[in-house]
């Protein structure tokens, strides 16, 4: 059956969806306390038309992240413009998982084609894939660009919600999250320093000011130690070090681990050439035709715990 398509009037702003997010998951929270049950995934797809990327964003996104300025996008801040329609579908009232808490494990992003300054796109989202893991429920949140029709970029966000109770099976060769991550990191060609102001910078130029990136005080008010960085500005800042020759058609994959806290240090290696992760290869039939390749990794510079690895693959 296809996904009933709900056309948004225009972006939705991220401020506004995390309080409606946030009411919404105490009820969510309230309901499973008492009963235990998780609804189904909504069979919808919701898409705003006829957007365009704000010069003076991107501009501040390219200087932030040390990627090139180009009138190309970077994927990361593609994933940026989507991340609020992606939002949307996870606040709707019958979506079944609570947001407040959700914690961020994976992302898988296909880009086909670069989304230039200028040029308009449609963003389309909807939620996948609704299973069991150890600690709650998986949910796979997938968002496409698309240009006159055509698919220039597609992200697919892994969310973890925790304490839900969904039928787990442990499935060999089944992408589940943390459970695949691939420890073997490549060796330390880079150290980046990332001070305490680090949230609220890639808020600015992300529109994410998700309490537990501002400050250290909004931070543990949900139970962390400090503010921790967004996680897609460590993935995008891997992906910023491998820099144009990339090229412009790619698979990029990024596994998230322990947060870094803010102020913080992070180890980082990048490696070229290596097999990498094989899920980077799978579930696109133009990624089979991959050429080069990379694989990075952040962790602790002292305690060697692991931040975050990925993978990117070149694809014809």
């Amino acid at each position: 059956m296809a996904r009933e398509d709900v056309l948004l009037s225009e972006m939705p702003g991220l401020g506004g969806l995390y309080a409606k997010g946030a009411r919404h998951s105490a009820q969510l929270m309230r309901q499973h306390r008492q009963d235990g049950s998780v609804g189904d995934l909504p069979d919808v797809a919701h898409t705003v038309g006829g957007v365009r990327f704000d010069p003076a964003q991107l501009t501040d996104y390219q200087h932030l992240l040390g990627e090139a300025g180009r009138d190309a996008a970077p994927a990361g801040f593609v994933h940026v413009a989507a991340f609020p329609v992606a939002t949307s579908v996870m606040v709707r009232e019958d979506f079944p998982l609570p947001l407040l808490g959700m914690v961020h494990l994976a992302n898988r992003i296909e880009q086909f084609a670069p989304v230039f300054l200028g040029e308009k796109f449609d963003v389309q989202a909807w939620a996948q894939d609704l299973r069991g893991h150890r600690r709650g429920a998986l949910v796979d949140v997938v968002a496409e660009v698309r240009v006159g029709g055509d698919v220039r970029w597609r992200g697919i966000s892994t969310y973890l919600a925790k304490g839900i109770s969904v039928p787990y099976a442990d499935q060999s060769g089944v992408r589940n999250g943390e459970s695949e991550r691939n420890t073997d990191r490549p060796p330390q060609s880079g150290l980046w320093r990332l001070p305490a102001t680090l949230g609220r910078e890639y808020g600015a130029v992300s529109g994410d000011r998700n309490p537990i990136h501002m400050s250290a005080l909004s931070a543990k008010a949900l139970g962390f130690p400090r503010a921790i960085a967004h996680g897609m500005y460590t993935a995008a800042r891997a992906l910023a070090v491998i820099g144009p020759e990339r090229g412009d058609a790619f698979v990029w994959t990024v596994d998230f681990a322990k947060p870094v806290l803010l102020p913080g240090t992070v180890a980082f290696g990048l490696e070229r050439g290596s097999a990498g992760d094989a899920e980077a290869s799978k579930g696109s039939e133009t990624a089979t035709d991959a050429q080069e390749e990379w694989r990075y990794a952040g962790w602790h510079p002292k305690k060697r715990d692991l931040h975050f690895t990925g993978n990117v693959r070149q694809i014809a």
